[in-house]
């Protein structure tokens, strides 16, 4: 998996491309975490539209983002979720945890 980091307005967005799967966990948390407790950022985004697969580790990835980032009362969000990966979103029911689109 390839990580890369964007910043604007307040908002972080962490855009993720390849397999995002247990082997990714370092880059996933290395890609966030000097982001966490900056008061200029509002927002994460983790852009997921070069995903082409993702297991429920990565799922559990990103439930422990979003209780980091609440933790700073703060908002995650999904972009770009298409194909198998929005499918195993919707089959996780992440639509009532995250805001997806």
């Amino acid at each position: 998996m390839h990580t890369s980091v964007e910043q604007d307005n307040g908002r972080a967005v962490v855009k993720l491309s390849g397999r995002f799967d247990f082997n990714s966990h370092r880059e996933f948390r290395a890609a966030y975490e000097n982001l966490l407790g900056r008061g200029d950022l509002k927002e994460f985004v983790v852009d997921l539209g070069g995903v082409d697969y993702l297991d429920s580790s990565a799922l559990g990835m990103l439930l422990l983002l979003r209780d980091k980032v609440a933790l700073e009362n703060k908002a995650v969000s999904l972009a770009n979720c298409q194909g198998n990966v929005r499918q195993v979103l919707d089959i996780a029911n992440f639509g009532k945890l995250f805001k997806i689109s």
